[in-house]
Formats: structure tokens, sequence, C-alpha cells
């Protein structure tokens, strides 16, 4: 009997438990209601990547991470000998390129040309006296006293010195008249083709100094001291912190409120204190994104999107990876 009244009084318990959990459950449902939704995002800022367009070694670095720069500072010196070499070759040819081009402006000089006059001088005097060798053997020809082998041997001696002369005219007349004004022009524009290369290379040389494109933050500073870097290899991060936004992933279902110029208002820990951002980007992330299937309920798939917005007045003390959390009803 006693037995039979232990059990009765168990299974009393054991169904007043069950009501009182029930009760708790549905008393829940209907005055907590459905839990805020949180999405998490992170402020991000805009950054550029410093290199150099010439390979060369480290001498020293003007800044440490953390440092603020202006547009203009200098951050870092670099060492490249190869360059100046390059330097030295191309300041040669233009001034190899620079001589000539005088040398064709100036035309030829007075020794050439003197030289000239004199050849062309004595090419005359040579036909005047083949001119009158021929002109007395002809005339002792005609009185039959010359034969006419000697005679056409003279004429032949006169019209070699007619040829010369007027070659050594021409040659003359060419010394006198200096460059043509072809050869002027492709000396003239041999110099501005070896003021190219000159700066050119002085370009290069300018890439020795890194300086600061724009005002902003050193993040990270990739090589040390002493180490040689490649063309274009990066050598340190600087952030653009006047350039922040932050950036939310978003499932679509909860995409109300935050659609393109958008205005809302989220917390950040890290400050203790709510800001006000406006949404200037939206874009879908694509399937390899998260998705949450709801085809079990013969529904649809709820995609992610990317969603960018910008604070509306300059956030004091909002960093890079700091969390921004936003509230969804």
């Amino acid at each position: 009997m006693a037995e039979r009244s232990q059990r009765s009084n168990i299974l009393l318990a054991l169904i007043t438990l069950t009501g009182v959990v029930v009760l708790v459950a549905v008393i829940g449902f209907f005055t907590l209601g459905k839990s805020p939704e949180i999405i998490q995002g992170q402020a991000e800022v805009n950054e550029y990547r410093v290199s150099s367009k010439v390979p060369g070694r480290i001498v020293e670095f003007r800044v440490k991470e953390g440092q603020k720069v202006n547009a203009g500072d200098t951050l870092a010196l670099l060492e490249a000998p190869d360059v100046i070499a390059k330097l030295a070759q191309a300041q040669a040819m233009e001034a190899a390129a620079q001589a000539q081009s005088n040398k064709a402006q100036r035309g030829t000089r007075s020794e050439q040309l003197q030289a000239a006059f004199e050849m062309w001088q004595k090419a005359k005097a040579g036909l005047d006296i083949a001119e009158k060798s021929y002109q007395r053997i002809n005339r002792l020809y005609e009185e039959g006293v010359m034969s006419a082998q000697k005679r056409d041997e003279v004429y032949a001696n006169y019209q070699a010195m007619q040829a010369t002369e007027k070659a050594a005219r021409s040659q003359y007349e060419m010394a006198k008249n200096g460059a043509q004004k072809e050869d002027k022009e492709m000396a003239a524009a041999q110099v501005e083709r070896a003021k190219g290369a000159v700066e050119e290379v002085s370009s290069y040389i300018k890439e020795t100094v890194l300086i600061a494109q724009t005002a902003g933050e050193v993040t990270e500073i990739f090589p040390k001291t002493g180490e040689l870097v490649g063309t274009g290899a990066p050598i340190m991060n600087v952030a653009i912190m006047d350039d922040m936004w932050v950036t939310f992933n978003v499932r679509e279902d909860l995409l109300k409120g935050l659609g393109m110029g958008e205005e809302f208002t989220a917390f950040v820990p890290a400050l203790d204190k709510d800001i006000s951002l406006k949404v200037y980007y939206q874009k879908d992330l694509g399937s390899y994104a998260a998705w949450k299937a709801t085809k079990t309920t013969g529904q649809f798939d709820l995609k992610t999107f990317e969603v960018r917005a910008e604070p509306l007045q300059q956030v004091t003390g909002l960093r890079p990876g700091m969390s921004v959390i936003l509230h969804k009803k």
C-alpha cells in the first residue's frame, strides 16, 4: 500500500513539473517575443602601397609604423648604384650628340674650307695647262706635224682635267655651304633623344626617394634597413584615415532600412557610443557567400549582401578593424 502511494506521488510531481515548463514556455513566447537580430560589421579604411620603380637597397627609413605623415613627406631612402651609372652613360651620350649637332649647325671648319678651295684652285690650274696643251697640239696636228694619236691623248687628258676641276669645285661649294638641312635636323633630333634618355634615368633616380602621396598613417613596413627590394616590391602601407567606412554583411531579409542613401545608427563598443552612418554601396556577395536555405519550408534561399556606409560626421577615435554593431528588430 505504501509503495503504491509513493508511485502516485512521483507521477503527480512529474505531471506538475511538465505543466510548469509548458506554462513558462507559453508565457515566454507571448511576452518576450522575437529577440532582435544583431549585425556586426567593422570599420575599414583606404590604403595605398608605397613601392619603387627601381630595384635598390633600403638605406634609411624616415618614418615608423603608426606615424602620421603628410603629402610630400620623405618615407624612405634607397641606394641604386646601377641607376647612377646609367645616368652617367646617358649624360655622356647627350654630350656627344650635342657636339655633333654643334658641328652640323656651325658648318665646315675654316681649315677644311681652305683646303677645299686650294684643291679647286689646283684643279683649275691643271685644267688651264691641259687646255693650252690641247690647243697647241691640235694646231700642230692641223699642220701635219703631229700624229692623230698624240692629239687624242692630249684631248683625253684635257677632258679628264675638266672633270677634275668640276669635282673640286663641287667639294668646295659643299664645304662652303656646310651640312645639309636634313643633316642638321637629324643631329638636333639625336640631341633631343639623348636628353630624353637623361630625363628618363633621372626620373628613376627620383624613385630612390620614396615620398608620401597623400596624408595618412603608416600601418605596415615590410623590409628592414639594408635589405634589397625589387622593382615594384611593396615597402610600406599608408592608411588614409580621412577615408573611412563601415562594412556589414547582411542577409537580404534584414536589408530593410539599409537601402542606398538611407541613414541609420550603429553602436561602436570600443568607443562606447552610437554613430550615424549613411549607405553608399550595396552588392550581392554571390554564390560563394553564406546562404540561409529556406526551401524546406517551401520558400526561398536568402542571399548575403555587402553593405558599406560612411559616417555622417568624423568619428574621433574610430580606427580600422573596430567592431560596429547594428540591431535589427
